[in-house]
């Protein structure tokens, strides 16, 4: 699913990099209403009425900017850094934790000097006496707008001559081929979003469906990628153990049992903060997805604010489930992190 936008904004700063003049040519050309936006100009807050209409319009808004490169973000657990390719993300899943850092008006950004982003994490490399790694997908999944900035390729094919470096992302989109020929020289795990069919039909709006995902995946590993599953979030409702069961199921069912594959699973529970569920609860007024505190306990998170997560208890149960089923069917494979 390319993203196709309703409309662009372009930071008047982009456009002294060729890719931002690029865009605007392009844009322009294929007949998108494009607006420059001058210093500290701001992007009207409201471009449909109404909480839902608003968050919608700013999904279809594509904004053309400049990253900021002083400094990166930790990505903990993921990885060392965030790597800002883009921000915001094409889907409409009700739970996603950008719900609490973008808020209503979740816009779609891309950034067009790629080129110094990469320098910096080169640096980051140079004072470093390890290997440092790199999160592309922090804020955003960069698939869907990959054919207008190629930063996934010029990241692959930067970071493939790092000895130093590796890049890692996340996808739950399939539009893979352009990546599939890359010399990566293994220094990249692109890896792919997952979740059970209920999970995915009830929240996880205009994305592909788990067979689709799956396919991309085979593809991946085919390229000789090294690779992996995120399964985000873990909801524990229902019969969840039967539903991810399942799950895996489908995955080996596509994928085989992964044997001689450097393949990871990094597994997430639900979590949500109260910003979150008011905005979830403003644009998804129907939604199902279980935010009843007193289901949860409340923890201090790593950027300083609070959220809900899992009791510690079924947190525990949980770990010892997906443990030992991924055990069972993927002998062999890494679960990274579960949280």
């Amino acid at each position: 699913m390319v993203f196709i936008p309703e409309r662009v904004f372009i930071r008047e700063r982009a456009l002294d990099y060729p890719l931002g003049r690029r865009l605007k040519e392009r844009f322009i050309k294929e007949g998108f209403p494009v607006i420059v936006l001058k210093p500290r100009q701001r992007i009207a807050t409201r471009l449909s009425p109404g909480a839902r209409q608003g968050y919608i319009a700013a999904k279809k808004t594509l904004v053309v900017t400049v990253a900021g490169t002083d400094s990166f973000l930790s990505s903990k657990p993921s990885a060392d850094y965030q790597l800002p390719l883009a921000s915001g993300c094409t889907g409409f899943c009700e739970y996603c934790y950008l719900q609490t850092t973008l808020g209503k008006h979740p816009y779609v950004q891309v950034y067009v000097n790629v080129g110094e982003v990469l320098a910096r994490a080169g640096r980051y490399m140079a004072e470093s006496d390890s290997v440092v790694t790199f999160e592309g997908s922090c804020t955003s999944d960069p698939l869907p707008t990959e054919p207008y900035t190629g930063a996934l390729r010029r990241s692959i094919l930067f970071f493939a001559a790092q000895p130093r470096g590796r890049f890692r992302f996340v996808t739950k989109y399939t539009e893979v081929e352009p990546l599939l020929s890359l010399q990566h020289n293994g220094h990249t795990r692109f890896r792919f979003s997952i979740n059970s069919e209920r999970v995915i039909k009830n929240y996880e709006h205009a994305t592909p469906p788990l067979g689709e995902r799956l396919k991309a995946t085979l593809k991946v590993l085919d390229a000789g990628y090294p690779s992996g599953f995120i399964v985000a979030p873990i909801i524990l409702d229902g019969d969840w153990r039967a539903d991810y069961r399942d799950l895996f199921e489908q995955v080996r069912r596509t994928c085989g049992d992964l044997k001689g594959k450097d393949v990871t699973f990094e597994l997430i529970t639900h979590r949500y903060t109260e910003r979150a569920k008011s905005t979830i609860l403003e644009v998804f007024p129907k939604t199902t997805l279980p935010m009843d505190p007193a289901d949860r306990q409340y923890k201090r998170g790593q950027f300083g604010y609070g959220k809900y997560v899992y009791p510690r208890e079924l947190m525990q149960e949980t770990r010892e489930f997906f443990t030992q089923t991924l055990n069972k069917m993927f002998p062999g494979t890494q679960v990274q992190y579960f949280v």
